[in-house]
């Protein structure tokens, strides 16, 4: 069940940025998981990134500055909570891909000192396969600014640039935003950012019993997350993942 929101949190949150992106996580019996994950910006996106990171610092040519800098994302997660390795590498300006590596589930991406309801994890029985389990997810807007801000400086600072709720806190519906984003930037950003999804496939140890928010076959769970959705955060997220 950790690998279920393994690959949520860590490539939604992580990159929620992004416009596309498809993650695979697999849960091993003691606990840990392993998370891969491939992401891009759409070309209006990569665009106004691009003119933010204009705005932002002329100190190098903007050819020579990635859009989604992987190695940056990679040195922000690697001193997160619960994160054993992280590794992201530029397969073009605008594209990553990359490998995470979780300890404990239950310390992912939570702030040092608190206990933010955002993975509560229950393990019943003996552990590993046979063991009876239970993963819930939440995200909301009291939550998400502080769980962006452990993934990455870069990635908080572009999603505040964008207003996206995730990141501000502030109180929008899908609607309001994306008349907002039509407003300052153009209505062909806000087009790709309400056409953009993420998509996440986990294997888990045992036969999953119920899926709330994605559908499931055997051990294997699917989830596929409107970006819109993440973004603006107008109703609490919850995933969760029953399985024996």
């Amino acid at each position: 069940m950790e690998k279920l929101f393994i690959c949520l949190s860590a490539s939604v949150l992580l990159l929620c940025l992004s416009c596309s992106a498809h993650i695979e996580g697999v849960l091993k019996a003691d606990g840990s998981a392993e998370i891969a994950i491939n992401a891009s910006l759409e070309p209006r996106m990569s665009n106004l990134i691009r003119s933010l990171q204009r705005q932002a610092s002329r100190s190098k040519p903007a050819g020579e500055v990635p859009v989604l800098d992987g190695q940056a994302i990679a040195r922000s997660m690697k001193v997160s909570p619960g994160i054993r390795s992280v590794s992201f590498v530029n397969t073009a300006p605008s594209a990553v891909k990359g490998r995470i590596e979780v300890s404990r589930i239950d310390e992912f991406l939570r702030p040092p000192g608190r206990r933010l309801n955002f993975i509560t994890y229950e393990q019943k029985g003996s552990s590993g396969a046979q063991g009876n389990g239970r993963l819930l997810v939440s995200l909301d807007r009291s939550t998400g600014p502080e769980i962006v801000s452990l993934i990455s400086a870069d990635v908080a600072d572009y999603l505040s640039s964008l207003m996206a709720p995730v990141a501000t806190g502030e109180r929008l519906t899908r609607q309001e935003y994306l008349e907002l984003v039509t407003s300052v930037y153009r209505k062909d950003v806000a087009a790709e950012i309400s056409a953009a999804r993420i998509r996440a496939t986990v294997d888990f140890p045992g036969p999953i019993v119920s899926v709330r928010g994605g559908t499931f076959s055997g051990s294997r769970a699917e989830f596929d997350v409107p970006l819109i959705d993440l973004f603006v955060l107008e109703n609490r997220l919850n995933y969760e993942v029953v399985w024996r």
